[in-house]
């Protein structure tokens, strides 16, 4: 860092990431709360040798470089004690410390980086409860002991989804939610192995459920209670998470919402029915612009990958142990927001980078990847950044809101450009036109003949998990189950809501 470098950033005054202290003569004892905050937070630098006058509204006059009296003094001092038991890390390197000449005297300049997420938190004297800190804004705050224990969580290399919960088992397992995971997963693997073995060796192979070792019981893991769980058992083990779909859309007059996903005992609160019933209520009126794979029509477009990756990295990421968590959907006229509980465990710039993933939930990542959703190299928020960038959309906002310990993901969906909302028209001659109508044919056979197969493994399933297994649009997957209704080759038995369908012929 140069004198103009310094010069620069204190034009932007006391932020986030900038702390000026005056240390005439020493290094002041705040440094080290400063270096807590930063490590905790995302980084920031520190410049002994500026007084601040926080009266001053002209942020060219607020400070004053008067530096120090013996910069090398300091730096040595500063060197001396963070190597001491000050602090529990290190986790600066020799170029992170300086000391620079400005107008003739010398200042020191400290850049702390964010700590990595395995060794946080930094803290002070020995205490991780009463010597962590945080930034907030302009200031170094004590974290909370909740705050504390969500760093600790973090720190563990395995995730938190995999741990044991003494006294569950399959008992408290929706069979209905596994069995519809299940059928799914037999459609995307077809002739895999675990598709012929029981519910409790499949569940135990997904990670799941594990056999603790000291009582030699089966017991569900974090992972396999909160996909699968009954809402009762859920409620009972995570009272202080909630799930939460809310769409604002077309509102009118005093109307807080049109429709609203919560618990009111009428599904099983876990996280897998939570998924497949919401994400096809944020999709299904994503614009699906004419588009050719081969000789089929491609409904799947990039923008709909991109809105189940941010749907699973909502969930891959959520810290299901924090107090008063809540993953909630929101979708709006002009955008889609993705909340969850917990920070970002990567700093953003590498996470827009891509090429790196560390779940919290990585066992959850695992049972969702094997059915088709998400990725996991660490590709996912690149895949959603260049997806809105096909569409000529807004770019995504990723926040890290610290103050509440969330999440924010918001997708805007500007005007859709005129040329990518309505369908490609090309002049064709008869005979592409007849080729093409074939293939429409075969396309809209082999859906149908997938349709039947699910319904014959799954007959409980419903319209909108057919609709996210096939994707395709919800409108398609109606018109199929008439058809194949008027043609006899399959009947409802029982009301729409408890009933199941079956394959008559």
């Amino acid at each position: 860092m140069n004198e103009n470098g310094i010069k620069e950033i204190l034009l932007n005054g006391e932020c986030v990431t900038l702390e000026c202290k005056r240390a005439k003569s020493e290094v002041p004892k705040s440094v080290w709360e400063t270096y807590s905050a930063f490590a905790n937070t995302i980084g920031g630098v520190i410049l002994l040798g500026i007084e601040e006058n926080r009266k001053e509204s002209d942020i060219k006059k607020r400070f004053k470089i008067i530096g120090v009296d013996d910069a090398q003094k300091i730096v040595n001092d500063f060197w001396n004690t963070i190597n001491s038991d000050k602090v529990n890390e290190n986790i600066l390197c020799s170029n992170d410390v300086d000391s620079v000449e400005i107008d003739g005297v010398q200042i020191v300049y400290i850049h702390v980086p964010q700590a990595d997420w395995r060794i946080k938190p930094i803290y002070l004297n020995g205490n991780v409860y009463k010597g962590t800190y945080r930034r907030n804004h302009e200031g170094d705050y004590h974290c909370t002991e909740r705050q504390v224990r969500a760093m600790i969580r973090d720190s563990f290399e395995d995730g938190n989804d995999s741990r044991l919960l003494e006294h569950y088992d399959m008992r408290d397992i929706d069979l209905d939610s596994l069995h519809r995971y299940r059928t799914l997963f037999k459609f995307r693997n077809e002739g895999h192995v675990w598709n012929e073995i029981d519910d409790i060796s499949f569940l135990r192979n997904l990670g799941g459920c594990t056999i603790d070792r000291e009582s030699g019981k089966e017991t569900l893991t974090v992972a396999g209670l909160m996909m699968f769980g009954t809402g009762l058992a859920v409620r009972e083990r995570f009272a202080n998470f909630r799930m939460d779909y809310i769409n604002m859309c077309n509102l009118i007059g005093d109307e807080r919402y049109s429709d609203r996903l919560t618990y009111d005992g009428r599904w099983e609160n876990n996280l897998f029915q939570f998924f497949s019933i919401v994400l096809p209520r944020i999709s299904f009126d994503l614009p699906r612009p004419f588009r050719m794979v081969g000789m089929q029509r491609d409904d799947d477009t990039p923008q709909h990958k991109a809105v189940r990756e941010a749907f699973t990295n909502s969930i891959i990421h959520c810290d299901l142990m924090m107090e008063s968590g809540v993953l909630r959907i929101e979708k709006h006229d002009d955008r889609l927001v993705f909340r969850n509980p917990g920070l970002l465990r990567l700093p953003i710039e590498q996470i827009f980078e891509g090429g790196v993933s560390y779940a919290r939930n990585p066992k959850i990542q695992n049972m969702l990847r094997m059915v088709g959703y998400g990725e996991n190299l660490g590709s996912g928020f690149p895949l959603i950044l260049d997806a809105w960038k096909q569409a000529g959309w807004d770019t995504p906002v990723l926040n890290n809101k610290f103050e509440l310990d969330m999440v924010e993901l918001v997708l805007p969906l500007s005007a859709i450009p005129e040329k990518a909302s309505n369908s490609t028209v090309e002049i064709t001659t008869s005979a592409e036109n007849d080729d093409g109508e074939k293939s429409r044919e075969k396309s809209r056979e082999k859906s149908r003949e997938k349709i039947i197969k699910i319904i014959r493994d799954n007959p409980t399933v419903t319209q909108l998990e057919l609709s996210n297994m096939l994707r395709i649009s919800t409108k398609a997957i109606e018109k199929h189950i008439k058809n194949l209704r008027k043609d006899g080759i399959i009947r409802r038995v029982g009301p729409d809501k408890g009933g199941h369908w079956e394959v008559c012929k």
